[in-house]
């Protein structure tokens, strides 16, 4: 509760107009109904030209909102804020012609309060269900009574004040229940969506490496040519040529391009990435992971345990590459001297452990770590808390599960385990064609 008190959500009044009509005219329709239905209708004797007046007012707010609709398409929190104050007052205001409490369709006041809760910031939220209860509490002292069949019917007090708790704690409840509901749902998108980002990012960074290698082969070609023709009539010319001194360049910086395609080709990709061609054994994938991040300071240990099993050769997968690379960062960033990954495999699955000798994890955290914005580090920075959430999201695309316990003498332990088919199937479809 206390986390959905300080948090601004992040599309405060993104609701369109258009929309916002379309369900005022479903209330309008409904409100008229209602009172035409139970004055001609039922013939019960109510104040009808004063329920008629609040609701034409809420149909000239409807044709304002029509005349406005094509310079406004989406409402800021003020404006849709004052849209539901005057929902809340217009309900109220019917409700006191129609019996105050005693009116069955009281609970409709529920409804511009859960759509606040879910749109606005805490203070308006708070101010919208501070006016809800008040105008419960002024329905159940000041109202127009109902005009009962029965005469001399009175509905008891005791079921009235039972009846205003009900209302008064449901809208309470349910606005602050679905405002975290909504909050949750709002920032897992969030991650899901900077987890797809990263995910898109290096698929482009394996897209580019292949192009810059494709690219440095098919120039290699001619521009060896170029660079021959250039030598030999270099060779050819006097030295005291006027245009010896141009052909002397143009060797030079041929030569300076085949360099320069000679480097992208052996390093297509600017993060220190597998090539996109280039078949792997699974260790040497989690060296290449950890690389970026190891610091001169931490010392780094493999282990496994001998080729009884062999693993399936790869080549570049960014989920792999980028969830691995996840979690060795954050073992990096904790390890106080030293990093152990080891590597076990059997008939059935792959194993790979990440032990570092850091202070491990902080108390009450293990059970939430692979929740979105989750961070044990000093609040400011660049540190999200989404590095255990993308990387669980990823790892889990190529058919991995992950858990975290703390590690034996103090540190931190990541375990990743794939089943053994899943790897091979993967495997299999990096070497299509």
């Amino acid at each position: 509760m206390t986390e959905f008190l300080s948090e601004k959500p992040d599309n405060l009044g993104k609701i369109g107009l258009r929309l916002l009509i379309q369900c005022r005219w479903v209330a309008i329709s409904g409100q008229l109904v209602a009172v035409l239905a139970v004055y001609y209708g039922l013939g019960h004797v109510l104040p009808l030209w004063p329920a008629l007046w609040l609701i034409i007012a809420s149909l000239l707010l409807n044709l304002v909102s029509v005349s406005q609709q094509s310079a406004i398409h989406r409402l800021d929190e003020r404006t849709l804020l004052a849209f539901l104050v005057f929902d809340v007052a217009q309900l109220s205001g019917l409700l006191y012609l129609t019996g105050g409490l005693t009116n069955p369709f009281v609970v409709l006041i529920l409804a511009p309060v859960v759509v606040g809760t879910t749109l606005l910031s805490l203070r308006w939220v708070a101010a919208l269900i501070g006016l809800a209860v008040a105008c419960l509490c002024w329905l159940a002292l000041f109202h127009q009574p109902l005009p009962w069949p029965s005469p001399g019917f009175v509905v008891p007090q005791l079921y009235l004040a039972g009846l205003w708790a009900a209302l008064v704690f449901s809208v309470m409840f349910i606005g602050f229940y679905v405002g975290l509901i909504q909050r949750e749902n709002r920032r897992m998108t969030q991650a899901l969506t900077i987890t797809q980002m990263a995910l898109a990012r290096e698929q482009r960074m394996s897209a580019l490496g292949a192009l810059a290698a494709a690219a440095a082969h098919e120039l290699g070609s001619p521009l060896s040519t170029l660079r021959l023709v250039a030598t030999e009539m270099a060779r050819d010319l006097p030295a005291d040529h006027p245009m010896a001194e141009d052909i002397a360049l143009l060797v030079s910086e041929t030569g300076r391009c085949r360099d320069i395609l000679a480097e992208i080709s052996r390093h297509p990709e600017q993060d220190q990435a597998l090539h996109p061609f280039e078949m792997m054994q699974f260790e040497r994938v989690i060296e290449r992971a950890i690389a970026p991040h190891l610091p001169p300071s931490i010392q780094f240990l493999f282990d496994d345990d001998g080729d009884l099993y062999p693993l399936p050769r790869l080549r570049y997968v960014p989920e792999l590459q980028h969830g691995l690379g996840n979690l060795l960062q954050n073992a990096c960033q904790f390890a106080r001297h030293k990093i152990v990954v080891t590597l076990r495999t059997d008939a059935n699955q792959i194993m790979v452990t990440i032990t570092d000798d850091g202070p491990g994890f902080a108390p009450g955290i293990l059970h939430r770590l692979g929740e979105p914005y989750l961070s044990v580090r000093p609040s400011g920075g660049s540190n999200l808390g989404l590095g255990v959430f993308i990387a669980q999201t990823l790892l889990e695309k190529t058919g991995a599960q992950l858990s975290f316990i703390q590690a034996e003498g103090g540190g931190a332990t990541q375990i990743i385990v794939w089943p053994r088919q899943m790897l091979v199937l993967l495997s299999a479809e990096q070497e299509k064609p």
